[in-house]
């Protein structure tokens, strides 16, 4: 049995097709009902909540593999997982972290990904860690200022990084889950392209056949709200603001081929994305 945490985000939504799609039985741990009712009718719901050892424990109950995709800056829900896991026999473990450890000096935005990769690596049980860069699933917060009319905030000008379709890391992880090879391992994942913002812009204008107007940030409380439009905690506003002066700086953005090597087939593209969701920017 697999044990899935995430499994209604972006991913994690990519991932439970995978798995059904391939008769593989599957658990997801989910706090709210609601949610668990979009999951594939053979998902198995295991109402949960990370604050709470005891219904993690419940959720490991044979679980022999667990996807381990934690949100937020904290350490103390990676750290249930681990101990339920080892308490469980877990014996394979596919944690998303970001490309964000592989920066030198490690940034903020790096740094809680780089602290739960030592907890997975010392927790004893075999391990995956994929580390992709920026989703193109990011382009969905852009939804707002589209249907407003106001321009789209560009935190990152010249800065080029090779966004990746979070189908492509979900097909990742299933692989990882269910094959053997990957104990471990860790895997730089991007997508085919570097790009800037505007390029993607660009791409998104022409898929929808309509002029959509670009303004970069002229501040760092700016490039905060162009990612996070409500405000974010002062620690990660903080790590965000600084996560897009690096990318900034980058103007030829990293691209590795382990999505093409692990698949068997080249990543997908920014533009067969903005097609795949077309209808979620006209609506």
């Amino acid at each position: 049995m697999l044990l899935l945490t995430g499994a209604t985000g972006n991913i994690g939504r990519e991932l439970t097709r995978i798995l059904d799609a391939r008769d593989i039985d599957f658990r997801a741990l989910v706090r709210d009902p609601a949610r668990a009712a979009t999951l594939p009718a053979r998902a198995e719901a295991a109402l949960g909540d990370l604050d709470d050892p005891d219904s993690v424990d419940r959720a490991m109950t044979g679980v022999t593999a667990l996807f381990l995709l934690v949100p937020g800056i904290g350490l103390d829900h990676t750290r249930t997982l681990l101990r339920a896991a080892d308490r469980a026999g877990v014996r394979r473990i596919v944690l998303i972290s970001s490309a964000h450890v592989l920066i030198d000096p490690l940034p903020a935005m790096g740094s809680w990904h780089h602290e739960r990769e030592n907890l997975v690596r010392t927790c004893g049980i075999p391990y995956t860690i994929l580390r992709p860069g920026g989703y193109m699933s990011n382009a969905l917060e852009w939804i707002p200022n589209l249907r407003s009319g106001g321009p789209l905030l560009d935190p990152s000008g010249p800065g080029r990084f090779a966004p990746i379709d979070p189908a492509d890391i979900a097909e990742v992880a299933a692989r990882c889950l269910s094959e053997p090879g990957h104990a471990d391992k860790s895997y730089h994942l991007t997508g085919p392209e570097s790009l800037t913002v505007g390029e993607q812009v660009a791409i998104l204008s022409r898929i929808l056949d309509r002029d959509i107007k670009i303004r970069e940030v002229t501040t760092p409380e700016e490039a905060v709200t162009a990612r996070f439009p409500h405000g974010a905690p002062p620690r990660l506003a903080a790590a965000i603001a600084k996560g897009f002066a690096l990318l900034r700086a980058d103007t030829v953005g990293a691209r590795t081929g382990t999505v093409a090597e692990l698949l068997g087939r080249p990543p997908r593209t920014f533009a067969a994305w903005c097609e795949a969701h077309r209808a979620a920017f006209e609506h």
